[in-house]
């Protein structure tokens, strides 16, 4: 069929809404007629060919739409569902069949590969030739995609479908990081370092399980703001002073727990130095491959802190999405607040706001 996507042809060009030919379903694919998606970071790491995902390519990856038809080996939606978007994996392998389907081990091939596992892609140009699809598995930057079945999550009718799509990737990474990962006791501490939207959907998470102490840290006031609004007890400006001493004199004796979401190395050795013993920094920042940080190894081995390396808040989607919406619903994840929307012809400005800080998550309506 005959549909329309954003299109991003080189590194670090701009996305081009163009006339594209979406292919035949496979089997194991469902027809998604978007009618939101979040616009993520990723999307700009890969554009940018930090992560080299061949171009040109449909990317997006925080889709929300109807389902209008299946491929005939699918069986958990049916046309007219109302779903969510998330990570591809293969289902098979030891670890998505032992509940840690974000480490699959074909994660990268299906999420960043530009291609279905035959090697063929879903979209191409009006000149007939391949743009790289199946982005996360879904490349929902397009008014239709055939999305693998795993990324697909179905979702009930009775919540706003346009605001859900950042629940697949952004907000399910930090909140997930928490309430999956480093699962803080009610009542402990946790250390924030980034107030984006991965680690405002930290501080929601860690409010709703409880924490005692949620410090948040960035260098944005207004961020920092939202984050107090959000339930962050204490707020740190990384430019005023050492954040760790900082940390240290809040807590006693540092955090039991430290969330880093920046992808900065600097950023990452100030969380570890924030915690106290036998703390837990965990990353969901994704940094360049091949970058390295450095750490101190001799009295740290004192204080037995830990190390936890974190892809997509550790969750499984199909059950994870429908809890947080639950919290939503019953006023305990107000996610929405995160939110700013744009018409799809604005998908660059949304990019260009994020990149700015102006806009903590942007979501472009189909």
């Amino acid at each position: 069929m005959k549909t329309t996507a954003a299109v991003v042809r080189e590194k670090g060009g701009s996305f081009a809404w163009e006339d594209v030919e979406l292919d035949e379903l496979r089997p194991s694919e469902v027809r998604v007629r978007l009618v939101a998606t979040g616009v993520c970071h990723t999307d700009a790491v890969v554009r940018d060919q930090i992560y080299p995902t061949p171009l040109p390519a449909v990317l997006g990856h925080e889709g929300a739409g109807i389902v209008e038809s299946i491929g005939s080996s699918v069986t958990t939606v049916a046309p007219g569902d109302h779903v969510v978007l998330s990570v591809s994996t293969c289902g098979t392998c030891r670890h998505c069949l032992t509940g840690g389907s974000t480490y699959c081990e074909s994660l990268y091939d299906r999420n960043f590969g530009g291609t279905r596992t035959d090697g063929s892609t879903a979209f191409t140009d009006a000149s007939g030739a391949s743009l790289s699809s199946h982005f996360f598995g879904q490349s929902s930057f397009a008014a239709h995609t055939n999305a693998d079945e795993r990324s697909v999550v179905k979702v009930g009718d009775d919540v706003p479908l346009e605001m859900l799509g950042p629940l697949g990737c952004g907000i399910q990474t930090g909140a997930g990081a928490v309430m999956n990962s480093l699962r803080p006791e009610a009542g402990s501490t946790l250390a924030v370092f980034g107030a984006g939207a991965v680690g405002l959907a930290a501080v929601l998470g860690a409010v709703a399980v409880g924490v005692g102490r949620v410090i948040a840290v960035d260098v944005n006031p207004d961020r920092l703001a939202l984050a107090e609004e959000l339930g962050a007890t204490d707020t740190i400006d990384a430019r005023d002073g050492d954040v760790a001493d900082r940390i240290r004199d809040l807590t006693g004796d540092g955090v039991e727990h430290a969330l880093e979401t920046s992808g900065v190395s600097t950023v990452l050795r100030q969380a570890v130095d924030s915690l106290g013993v036998r703390g837990t920094v965990g990353v969901v920042g994704a940094q360049a491959p091949g970058t390295e940080t450095a750490f101190e190894t001799g009295l740290s081995m004192t204080r037995g802190w830990s190390l936890q390396m974190i892809i997509e808040g550790d969750s499984v989607p199909q059950v994870f999405i429908p809890r947080l919406i639950e919290l939503w619903k019953q006023g305990r994840f107000p996610f929405d607040k995160l939110i700013r929307e744009f018409p799809i012809g604005e998908i660059d400005e949304a990019f260009a706001a994020s990149a700015r800080g102006e806009v903590i998550k942007p979501i472009v309506r189909f």
